[in-house]
């Protein structure tokens, strides 16, 4: 099985990556740009008995170390 893991700041804190590139868009002509976010995405290949077992372990993989809880959530997309 396979997994993207998203990872991605909570709403509210601030995102200082995310707005230098904001800048630099508008300082190169790209007035329409509203927000920029950043994001990471971690592709997991997985051997497990079940997509249910497979997820849960990915859930932990977030909390142990993938995601800092105190500031980013994160969500799981299935690819196969």
């Amino acid at each position: 099985m396979i997994a993207d893991v998203y990872i991605e700041l909570k709403e509210g804190v601030s995102d200082p990556e995310g707005e230098s590139t904001k800048k630099a868009l508008k300082l190169l002509g790209f007035e329409n740009v509203k927000s920029v976010s950043t994001r990471k995405v971690f592709r997991i290949e997985i051997d497990a008995n079940s997509r249910e077992e497979a997820e849960e372990e990915i859930k932990q993989m977030c909390e142990k170390l993938l995601a800092n809880p105190v500031i980013q959530r994160y969500h799981i997309t299935w690819i196969s």
